[in-house]
């Protein structure tokens, strides 16, 4: 998939609001236990993990090593 066409922020957790709001997830679940159980898998634990991504400078120094007076940290 192609950068430019990657869900941002908000798509996700609109996506995850409506399958909570019609209480998907159990179902959806369910489909993928069968299809692990068909090919003799299965899932008993699992992590999940809710991550925010956010922009940020990779650095606020120069190629010199210097501070940039035009980048700023928070």
């Amino acid at each position: 998939m192609e950068k430019d066409h990657l869900p941002d922020e908000t798509t996700i957790l609109n996506f995850r609001r409506l399958l909570e709001k019609h209480e998907l997830a159990t179902g959806i679940l369910g489909v993928i236990n069968g299809y692990l159980g068909d090919r003799g898998l299965s899932l008993r634990q699992g992590t999940l993990v809710d991550a925010t991504l956010i922009h940020a400078p990779s650095s606020t120094k120069n190629k010199d090593g210097k501070r940039d007076p035009e980048m700023h940290q928070t």
